[in-house]
């Protein structure tokens, strides 16, 4: 049996944990769920985040970049909830372009993220999960997780942004957006069952793959 490492990137609230433990019920993949509680620079960072961005960031990567690592060792299939890409190339970023990690360090950090990232073997396919900030906002609420109760649609549409455009540049392994608007892979078997089909058509090769 051919062995793969998929993860699952998008948005917050998108669904990316509830996709991950759908496909792995339904595929039989090792699951791999993001947790961010044991950062133990993360309350410094949410009351000065100027002065703790660059810490609590390299503490994520290091810790992705170690997870990475231990999939790509795993025997069987895996899915992971969320990349090591996004962590860099979406959240640092952001924190960057909003004056909350200042350049030097922003650099610093993304020349660590290049150098390892360029030696380290990309999963089999990363699944981009797509969704306007109206179905972001409502899942969120949906969810009620007190924490994310200050999210603003700002916030939502900036990073909305800078998943598109890391969308679009990213090269180091297939890609396969699933358009999560339209598509709700928990009320609806059939969507579940399309977006299954159209991840396995492209694990198989076939180049182009879509939700039409």
């Amino acid at each position: 049996m051919t062995k793969h490492f998929i993860g699952v990137a998008g948005n917050i609230g998108v669904g990316k944990s509830t996709l991950t433990a759908l496909l792995s019920q339904h595929l039989g993949w090792e699951p791999f769920m993001e947790g961010v509680d044991d950062n133990p620079y993360l309350a410094d960072f949410y009351a000065d985040m100027a002065r703790w961005s660059f810490h609590s960031q390299v503490f994520f990567l290091a810790r992705r970049l170690r997870h990475h690592r231990q999939l790509l060792d795993r025997p069987n299939s895996v899915i992971q909830d969320r990349t090591v890409y996004e962590d860099a190339e979406i959240f640092a970023r952001n924190l960057y372009e909003q004056g909350w990690m200042q350049a030097r360090d922003y650099s610093t950090y993304c020349d660590l993220y290049q150098a390892v990232t360029a030696i380290l073997p990309p999963p089999n396919l990363v699944l981009y999960l797509r969704a306007s900030v109206p179905t972001l906002i409502k899942r969120i609420q949906q969810r009620g997780r007190t924490y994310e109760r200050q999210i603003t649609t700002e916030y939502l549409e900036k990073l909305n942004g800078l998943y598109e455009d890391w969308f679009e540049h990213f090269s180091l392994c297939p890609i396969l957006a699933i358009p999560a608007d339209r598509l709700d892979f928990v009320a609806n078997g059939e969507h579940l069952s399309l977006i299954i089909t159209r991840i396995l058509e492209r694990l198989q090769g076939k180049e182009v793959v879509t939700f039409e």
